[in-house]
């Protein structure tokens, strides 16, 4: 319990700082600290109403021009490396850090980055019969770095990873808050 109010009160403080791009974004960011809020354990995989916090990582290539993505295994498009938040990770972005790593092989090390948070995004997630999950909601943390290497080795919760020229990311490939993500990078927005 100690462990889960530290991590509420470490996001809440990363949220604090937080300054949304747009009105969608906002909206993602108030829905946010009501979670953080909820009685039962918001990190946990199995809270499903309305969702759980999620962290994710948009890492860009050593020389600033591509964006590391994956082919997700489940939902079938590329995003950037992410997912659930582990009992035993101590902060939201030990977690993203140690998805980067699960999924793509690229580790970096959390004390090396005392990293804002880059961007926040709410979005749905089908239900999973097989796991007997309903229909729930992501609460996704997103953080951005630069990568030092560009080798990687896509794991089994992607099918392929790969270093995305920054003009070649498309609509048609990635989903809207890519996009997003995409647009802040470019107007500057930097590691």
């Amino acid at each position: 319990m100690a462990a889960m109010d530290e991590l509420r009160a470490q996001l809440a403080s990363l949220l604090e700082t937080f300054a949304p791009a747009d009105a969608r974004e906002a909206t993602h960011h108030e829905n946010m600290f009501a979670l953080i809020d909820a009685p039962e354990n918001p990190f946990s995989r199995k809270h499903f109403d309305p969702g759980h916090f999620t962290a994710s990582a948009f890492v860009l290539s050593p020389d600033g021009n591509a964006l590391l993505l994956i082919m997700h295994a489940k939902l079938h498009r590329w995003l950037q490396p992410g997912g659930h938040i582990d009992p035993d990770d101590p902060t939201v972005l030990h977690a993203a850090l140690r998805e980067l790593a699960e999924e793509t092989g690229l580790f970096m090390m959390a004390e090396n980055h005392q990293q804002p948070i880059f961007d926040v995004d709410i979005h749905p997630i089908p239900a999973n019969p097989k796991k007997d999950e309903p229909a729930h909601k992501h609460y996704d943390v997103r953080f951005l770095f630069r990568a030092t290497t560009t080798h990687l080795t896509a794991s089994s919760d992607a099918k392929d990873a790969r270093w995305v020229p920054l003009d070649e990311i498309t609509e048609a490939m990635a989903d809207a808050s890519v996009m997003r993500a995409l647009a802040k990078i470019r107007r500057g927005v930097s590691s």
